[in-house]
């Protein structure tokens, strides 16, 4: 099968490799149908997180189940799936509380970005759709793997609130999902931080109100300004460096929430004002498993189209220059077709 694997920053090839093989009787097999680049795939192509090996990328995916182990009892051969990037058993004691990204036997996905996919803990994992889809839901049916689901979590963890004012951090595709989910949750007000026109106008589309295009404590006296010298009730942090931390957790007002979202790099808070600050911080990897029925269904019937984020759909042979289109801000983010 063909395969993306990254060799070193900057160093993204697209190359023959074994298909995959049952391992466990809990695995599965899928083909997949439709594959991206994430955000954080960027972090090691821009060298900020070390590639030791070559190393199989991609742990968005969607796809059609040609093989399960003889443990697998609730996905079949046929089935059009869709998985989260953590596979998890779906009945720990994490998994149960709603938190499947810290299951006990958890696997970080990896390898999507291929023809063939082996998912473990299929039965916790995979989420069958409700018949085959038709091809222009695929996109949107795709960023429920992690984009949509991370935004949705953004946005609950932040305690968004109908009526409420929310501001987000970031203008990638989480950032503009987690504006998606702010709406659907019914904000009143959603305030967006982005540059970039083209992200501007999706934000716009998603539901954002207003757009703030200053960033660091400039961002932070306009959205004091917007809320009347108070800061947003919930702020979505969907970037994950220390400005974009500190920024989210300055914009909130005393008694907010922060959702942070964004994969860590560097972030390191002051004990003394996050005291003083009053602010609720809840994040981390999302429990993208828990929403899947919900957003799947939001999906299907045609009340969100996330897949709007993907401004930029290559075959999965030119992958390279999907990453590179991203790294470069030329593409929200990536489409691959296998």
């Amino acid at each position: 099968m063909l395969a993306t694997i990254m060799y070193a920053a900057g160093d993204v090839r697209v190359e023959d490799r074994p298909d995959p093989t049952i391992l466990e009787p809990t695995d599965a097999i899928i083909r997949v149908t439709a594959a991206c680049v994430c955000g954080s795939d960027l972090w090691p192509f821009r060298g900020a997180d070390a590639v030791t090996e070559p190393t199989p990328m991609g742990h968005e995916y969607v796809g059609v189940v040609e093989q399960v182990g003889d443990a697998v009892t609730t996905v079949k051969p046929g089935q059009f799936v869709i998985g989260s990037f953590v596979a998890s058993d779906n009945s720990c004691p994490n998994c149960l509380a709603g938190y499947q990204a810290s299951c006990v036997h958890r696997q970080f996905m990896s390898g999507s970005q291929a023809e063939l996919l082996r998912v473990p803990l299929a039965d916790g994992t995979l989420v069958a759709t409700p018949g085959m889809p038709d091809a222009d839901l695929i996109p949107s049916l795709l960023t429920l793997s992690d984009v949509m689901g991370t935004g949705w979590f953004a946005a609950v963890a932040a305690n968004v609130r109908p009526g409420g004012t929310v501001a987000v951090v970031g203008d990638g595709a989480v950032g503009l999902l987690g504006i998606l989910s702010a709406k659907q949750m019914g904000a009143g007000r959603i305030i967006a931080m982005s540059r970039h026109a083209s992200r501007q106008a999706l934000a716009r589309e998603f539901g954002a109100t207003n757009i703030v295009d200053e960033r660091g404590d400039a961002g932070v006296a306009r959205i004091k300004e917007l809320t009347g010298g108070l800061g947003a009730d919930s702020v979505l942090e969907c970037v994950g460096t220390q400005e974009s931390m500190m920024q989210a957790i300055r914009s909130t007002r005393p008694g907010g929430s922060v959702g942070y979202v964004g994969v860590s790099h560097g972030v390191e808070l002051p004990g003394q004002e996050l005291f003083f600050s009053h602010v609720h911080l809840h994040g981390g990897p999302a429990p993208v498993r828990q929403y899947l029925p919900e957003l799947i269904d939001l999906v299907w019937t045609r009340q969100i189209d996330p897949g709007k984020v993907f401004d930029l759909t290559l075959p999965l042979v030119d992958a390279a220059d999907g990453y590179t289109a991203m790294d470069e801000r030329r593409a929200i983010k990536v489409l691959l077709q296998p």
